[in-house]
């Protein structure tokens, strides 16, 4: 609900409301399974038996796995002897908690989904695992913990469609090597099985909040666009001598949040000869960088690469920076501050080949053009990002504005 619910009260509501629904279907589940589910406690009893509602001697399972730290409830889930759970509370606890797990993941709570997935998976698979053991009649390599730790893995792995580092993770948490292949195996099935249907749900969270964040590869249909047809345009550009007053115009534009500004030869063609960034303009505005300044008698400092470092990553808003009228006249050079060799491809290219450059040269501007190299258009990631493939066309999302 996070995408409809924006007011912080309201947030909070939400929040409120859905701990109250957890904790009623938490003492229902408990309540309602009390007759059936207490355990005894034996010579190897869990290592977090709760009594609740249960005699002397006796523990109450699906309060043990409801009421622990779900760190704790994994772990049990994993080392507990058999016949420390009933399959009937297995199944009931996997299903509510599943449904609880995705209602909690909308809140707008700093909340995860990496211990709830191997709870989850961890239910089930101990589930399956004393199937097989009802199956086989009790066979030694039916272990329903190692089923719950494959299962954990599966689920996990299903979600977030990790493999090698899960992996890791995985073997690290249980310290047994010996399980990494049967894990790599789940993880790997769980993956391919996965994204056949569809993606994970990371990939599916960054699409709902229209993240500009681009996928592995191209969309499969995207080979008949050209960048002509994806790039924004008109440009706006800077001269290698402009004024202090149409910059401060320009970055103070709350219509546009360009980032990046080619810079075009002064000329009759207005070749493109540099790119200058916004923050670079900032930290140049900061410090007064400009050409009146250095002609007079006043001592000015030389702009060293340790002041843009400073200012990184959190540079100030144009908003922060005082520039007097008398200032506004003044013009500043970016021929010493701008890049010099921008990567720039012409309008006939395609939209794979201007994703790949973004993909591995981790571009956030690529300039598009003509044959006389003269600027008409530029592509961002947000430019490439709000395309996708979907059900066997191209469509074309809202991206946000960041």
């Amino acid at each position: 609900m996070f995408k409809y619910i924006h007011h912080p009260c309201l947030q909070v509501i939400e929040a409120t409301l859905v701990g109250a629904a957890t904790a009623t279907v938490s003492f229902v589940m408990i309540y309602a399974m009390y007759t059936y589910d207490c355990q005894p406690i034996a010579e190897d009893p869990v290592k977090y038996p709760l009594q609740l509602f249960c005699p002397d001697g006796e523990y109450n399972a699906m309060a043990t796995a409801f009421f622990n730290t779900p760190e704790s409830s994994v772990r049990s889930l994993f080392h507990d002897p058999s016949g420390s759970y009933n399959p009937l509370t297995l199944g009931l606890f996997t299903l509510s908690y599943f449904i609880l797990a995705c209602w909690t993941y909308g809140l707008a709570v700093s909340s995860g989904i990496f211990i709830p997935s191997l709870l989850i998976g961890s239910a089930w698979g101990r589930l399956f695992g004393i199937f097989l053991s009802t199956v086989t009649r009790g066979s030694t390599w039916a272990d329903p913990g190692k089923y719950a730790l494959m299962g954990a893995a599966a689920q996990l792995g299903g979600i977030v469609r990790m493999t090698l580092s899960l992996t890791v993770i995985m073997v690290e948490a249980t310290g047994n090597v010996t399980y990494g292949l049967p894990i790599m195996l789940v993880l790997m099935t769980a993956k391919i099985i996965g994204d056949f249907f569809i993606e994970g749900l990371y990939d599916i969270h960054i699409k709902l909040q229209s993240v500009p964040f681009l996928g592995w590869e191209p969309p499969g249909t995207s080979h008949s666009l050209t960048a002509r047809e994806v790039m924004s345009y008109p440009v706006t550009c800077f001269k290698r001598l402009e004024k202090v007053g149409r910059i401060v115009e320009i970055l103070s534009d709350t219509s546009t949040n360009h980032n990046g500004f080619p810079v075009p030869e002064e000329d009759n063609v207005g070749r493109l000869c540099g790119l200058i960034l916004r923050s670079q303009l900032i930290v140049l505005l900061k410090h007064k960088v400009f050409v009146e300044r250095a002609n007079t008698n006043l001592t000015q400092r030389k702009l060293q690469l340790k002041d843009f470092r400073d200012a990184y990553p959190r540079f100030p808003p144009i908003q922060s920076i005082h520039v007097s009228q008398d200032e506004q006249n003044c013009t500043v050079d970016l021929t010493e501050f701008m890049n010099p060799t921008p990567y720039s491809v012409p309008g006939e290219a395609s939209l794979p080949r201007a994703f790949r450059l973004f993909r591995a040269l981790g571009l956030r501007h690529l300039v598009i053009c003509n044959g006389s190299n003269k600027v008409i258009g530029i592509v961002t990631r947000k430019d490439l990002a709000r395309y996708r493939l979907h059900k066997g066309q191209l469509e074309e999302l809202e991206m946000a504005q960041t």
